[in-house]
């Protein structure tokens, strides 16, 4: 009797372990019922996928799998975080660190450095920056205790910031560091130097280099001193990433001459925001895209990104040739105060010249809509079109924007419609494009919303997948976040991001395929973007069903070269 009651209490002891005993791993995060797009470009499948810290842990049929964390995707898309190739989140950042526009379309990196990045720095250039920020208003201060670019990097890392970054090594930057605002060629020993700050930016973790050759002083950089760079770069794997010469009477002449900084430095080349700017200059594009598929044909690494608009958005100084502007802001205020250069100045832009890519003439007054600094001027002008200001102030577009420029104590922000909706859809097909929003990543509440911006900041990744993507198709969703995610990833060498696969980091975007959408507008462009559900980043939950959950879990991206 005492035996049977022993056998039977040891199988119910047995059974009850066995009903209290997980039947598959334990994760944090365990997302199901999704459809899985893997950052590949292939077919997306049904599956869950799992996260363990900062880690993708699986990915697959798991319908063993438990969690701290369970979410059922309810058949919605899950992909890798979005990379944005040309953010200028730089400042923006360092005062809102959540990076809200960019995130709430599923941006997880923010890849900085078109030209300028937030080092090396000089002493000469940290107190310029500072006598710049308090021009502006009191809400746009920050401290600037970094030298480095690494230190930024690592400066925006340690105080907390929402999103991953990384940076391309500017070589304007290199340039005002060594030569100022000088319209010359560098001396020997200041393109050495020039050289030395390259590589260690290189080392410290910086993904390539950067210019953005049609502004002052970027522009007085020739070929050479390009090639030099890129050489100094070209140990660390480095690329050269560029702004070209022109983009628009010279657009073909410029192709050429990233393919020839590319082949004689041997490095790869990307362009940024691929484009024909100006009428007359739409049918090149056909003529470009052919330069560059030639030189890949035979092994140059050519490749490009853009943003998803017909305008662009700068400043005036593109509207004035770079000879005026030497020197930087003070010495390009004296001259357009000489009443002589001031008619040589407005005589050139209305000219059509093939010497420097002249946006006003091809915009347009009517084509430009502004963006200031001054409380004054944002209070009666801001968001209207040049032309419409020089109406009110009864002087000509070019005799404003000149006045522009001198009253509000900066190049004044400038909205150009500039490009084509057919070329923007030819260049979303390149099998090599990538996707930068050209924009910072803002706030959609005061004091951001004081003044106004380009629309791309809030809506550039949303805009592919939902109007070029499902109302128009023009590429397939499965394209669209290769070209969001793996394609950026792979380019960049990043050997844990991009893809969804187990040891990958956890930078992971849920979002509604049949909803998500820009909202942002030219005429109300403060308007984020809709469709995104849940974003991770590094295994942290940052977007909760829409919503920012105050979560800063962001790294510094390095590059190849780091050491």
């Amino acid at each position: 009797m005492n035996n049977h009651i022993t056998f039977w209490g040891i199988v119910s002891c047995l059974l009850s372990l066995c009903a209290c005993q997980p039947t598959g791993e334990e994760y944090d995060v365990l997302i199901t019922n999704a459809v899985i797009y893997d950052g590949s470009g292939g077919a997306p499948i049904q599956g869950s996928l799992a996260i363990t810290a900062d880690t993708i842990a699986a990915v697959g049929d798991l319908p063993e799998a438990r969690a701290k964390q369970q979410i059922d995707a309810d058949g919605k898309a899950v992909s890798p975080g979005f990379i944005n190739m040309l953010s200028w989140a730089t400042q923006s950042l360092l005062v809102d660190p959540r990076a809200m526009s960019d995130v709430k379309q599923g941006v997880t990196l923010e890849i900085m450095g078109e030209g300028w990045s937030m080092g090396p720095i000089n002493e000469e250039m940290r107190q310029q920056e500072l006598d710049d920020l308090a021009k502006v208003d009191s809400f746009f201060h920050y401290e600037i205790p970094w030298t480095t670019l690494g230190e930024y990097l690592e400066h925006l890392e340690n105080r907390g910031v929402g999103v991953n970054v990384a940076s391309f090594v500017g070589a304007t930057t290199l340039r005002i560091h060594e030569l100022g605002y000088a319209d010359r060629a560098p001396a020997k020993e200041e393109l050495e130097r020039m050289q030395e700050l390259a590589k260690q930016a290189m080392e410290e973790g910086a993904l390539d280099i950067g210019s953005s050759l049609i502004y002052a002083p970027a522009f007085y950089a020739d070929k050479e001193e390009l090639i030099a760079l890129c050489q100094a770069i070209a140990p660390y794997q480095g690329r050269y990433i560029t702004h070209m010469r022109s983009e628009g009477n010279q657009f073909l002449e410029a192709v050429d001459e990233v393919i020839d900084i590319a082949q004689s430095s041997g490095v790869a080349a990307e362009i940024y925001h691929l484009k024909a700017g100006g009428r007359l200059n739409w049918p090149k594009m056909d003529k470009a895209i052919a330069k560059i598929d030639s030189a890949r044909a035979i092994g140059i690494d050519i490749s490009t990104n853009m943003y998803n608009y017909i305008a662009g958005a700068t400043g005036l100084n593109a509207s004035m040739p770079p000879w005026v502007q030497e020197g930087g802001y003070k010495a390009w205020v004296d001259r357009l105060k000489n009443p002589a250069i001031r008619q040589q100045v407005m005589a050139e832009m209305k000219t059509n010249t093939q010497d420097w890519d002249n946006l006003y003439f091809h915009a347009g007054a009517e084509h430009i809509f502004l963006s200031f600094q001054s409380d004054r001027l944002r209070e009666k002008y801001e968001g209207q079109s040049l032309a419409v200001v020089a109406q009110d102030r009864g002087t000509s577009p070019e005799e404003t924007a000149i006045d522009l420029v001198i009253e509000d104590g900066s190049r004044v922000g400038a909205v150009y419609f500039l490009m084509s909706e057919e070329n923007v859809k030819k260049q979303i097909q390149l099998p090599y494009m990538a996707f930068g929003s050209d924009g910072s990543a803002l706030t959609a509440s005061p004091p951001w919303t004081n003044t106004n911006t380009h629309p791309r900041s809030y809506g550039n990744f949303a805009r592919l997948l939902g109007k070029y993507v499902r109302e128009e198709k023009v590429i397939s969703i499965e394209e669209a976040i290769f070209k969001l995610t793996g394609l950026p990833a792979d380019r960049l060498q990043l050997s844990n991001r991009g893809h969804l696969k187990a040891g990958y980091k956890a930078d992971v975007v849920l979002f509604d395929p049949e909803t998500i959408t820009d909202k942002a507008t030219f005429a109300n462009p403060h308007q984020y973007a809709e469709g995104v559900v849940h974003v991770w980043v590094n295994g942290t939950q940052v977007i909760k069903e829409g919503e920012h959950t105050g979560a800063l879990p962001g790294e510094f991206v390095k590059g190849p070269g780091a050491k």
